[in-house]
């Protein structure tokens, strides 16, 4: 990941581990639910909830997102200070990519495209379980990799 010395823009990189479990939890129950015909409507909206909170990590940045809050309110206070911090750009660009790959599963679903939703949701689940358990976060190393193709300039978020 893009570590930070500036301690004023860092973000404790344990933040963004802790939604990814989060959000593997949900898609996992997501995956469940639109498979089964009886609790499909449940598991679109379970989808929609996770495209809002994708949305609202991309979009308003990674420090607003509602796991992130939970993380400073409740969790870090538990734990030692970070080792070091990292830069918010790359994790806010990871949360771009899931919305455009949930929202995708969503809209495909909704026109009636057979099991979008369940593939869209494993998609974004093995992202998000990469991250959460190894700590390998495909999203942050695309930005990386279109920072250094020229795409993206390092230290501005991705827009």
């Amino acid at each position: 990941m893009t570590t930070t010395n500036d301690s004023e823009r860092g973000i404790d990189p344990r933040s963004p581990r802790f939604g990814a479990a989060i959000t593997t939890v949900l898609l996992a129950a997501t995956i469940v639910l639109t498979l089964v015909p009886a609790t499909w409507a449940v598991g679109i909206v379970l989808l929609a909830v996770i495209v809002v909170l994708f949305a609202i990590g991309g979009i308003a940045g990674i420090r607003r997102h509602p796991y992130g809050a939970f993380f400073r309110r409740f969790v870090r206070p538990r734990l030692g200070p970070p080792i070091e911090l990292e830069a918010p750009e790359p994790p806010t660009f990871a949360q771009r990519v899931g919305l455009v790959i949930t929202a995708l599963a969503l809209v495909l679903a909704l026109v009636g495209v057979p099991y979008a939703a369940p593939v869209g949701a494993a998609v974004a689940l093995v992202a998000a379980f990469l991250n959460a358990v190894f700590d390998v976060c495909i999203g942050c190393l695309m930005y990386v990799w279109l920072v250094r193709v020229g795409l993206f300039r390092a230290g501005r978020p991705a827009a």
